[in-house]
């Protein structure tokens, strides 16, 4: 597989964001600033609570398909390969890791199959879109820890989308999930969300390397990242950590993180975490303690290190 040298972009987009000309300057100042070959749109759904079986991709909250349709065509004019994520978010704030119900139906209760019938539909909907724009990847979830013990409904649901899409298909796993996924064999690419505390990234990846083994496909890090504060290496997906804003951790982060898995070469790119459809101003990059690199010196180390693949 190729080396993804890629980046999210348009997280949290709403209906219209795409349409406005911040976000095509955004991307292709992300294609210049970067060097990127891969671009990963992520998109949001949302469900009420974690016990909702109802997801909405319609709402004001997602972009509309025309206007997504356009930015994966803008994509096409900088050279950008795309990747099509669509996850569900909970309205009320709870992580997506936490969506789960009884695993024995019960009367009057919500139940994995209604769930899994309204997720299907949404996932079918965007494979629509991947394969009409000829999208060269289709992430079908991310980070679903509960759901994904769910097996024959992931497999059942992989077989769903293929009958719409026909190019490359994976599931983004969340960090120390990689090996508690039973039917990596169903997708074309295993990934996961690479979040690993600084100091640990030699152990993690050698516990990722015995899945990749034991399944011979291709992975990469569908997320990674750390945000620019204080703290933050140490635990980078913590985005409610309190800490100073410091760009030299989170610029370390990257050095290390690029260092580490460069020594195993099963590791084929990374979906880095995450570049804004609407940027802040570059003059307030110093003042930013979120994942974003857009003027910081990680945004530099990134793209030394893309350009060196």
């Amino acid at each position: 597989m190729e080396y993804i040298k890629g980046f999210t972009f348009g997280f949290l987009s709403k209906k219209g964001d795409f349409l406005n000309s911040r976000a095509k300057e955004s991307l292709k100042l992300l294609k210049e600033r970067t060097n990127i070959n891969h671009v990963i749109i992520c998109l949001a759904a949302l469900q009420d609570t974690a016990q909702s079986v109802e997801i909405d991709y319609t709402g004001p909250h997602i972009v509309s398909d025309e206007e997504l349709m356009h930015m994966i065509d803008y994509a096409r004019t900088l050279g950008l390969k795309v990747i099509l994520k669509p996850l569900v978010n909970v309205r009320n704030g709870t992580w997506r890791a936490h969506i789960n119900f009884f695993d024995v139906d019960v009367p009057c209760e919500p139940k994995w199959s209604e769930w899994f019938e309204s997720y299907t539909n949404y996932q079918c909907h965007y494979a629509e879109i991947a394969q009409r724009t000829n999208c060269e990847m289709f992430i079908v979830g991310c980070e679903m820890v509960q759901a994904q013990r769910r097996e024959q409904e992931w497999r059942q649901l992989i077989q769903e989308v293929r009958k719409i899409y026909h190019g490359c298909i994976s599931y983004n796993t969340d960090k120390y999930q990689e090996d508690h996924v039973t039917w990596w064999d169903a997708v074309d690419v295993i990934s996961s969300s690479g979040y690993y505390p600084i100091n640990d990234w030699e152990n993690q990846l050698e516990r990722i390397e015995k899945v990749v083994m034991k399944y011979n496909k291709p992975f990469f890090f569908a997320e990674a990242g750390c945000p620019s504060r204080t703290g933050s290496s140490l635990i980078p997906n913590n985005w409610e950590l309190v800490g100073e804003v410091n760009l030299e951790e989170q610029e370390k982060y990257y050095r290390v993180m690029f260092e580490k898995t460069m020594e195993k070469k099963w590791v084929r790119g990374f979906g880095l975490w995450d570049w804004s459809a609407l940027l802040y101003d570059e003059k307030d990059a110093s003042k930013d303690n979120g994942y974003g690199v857009f003027g910081k010196p990680a945004e530099k180390v990134i793209r030394h290190f893309y350009s060196s693949i």
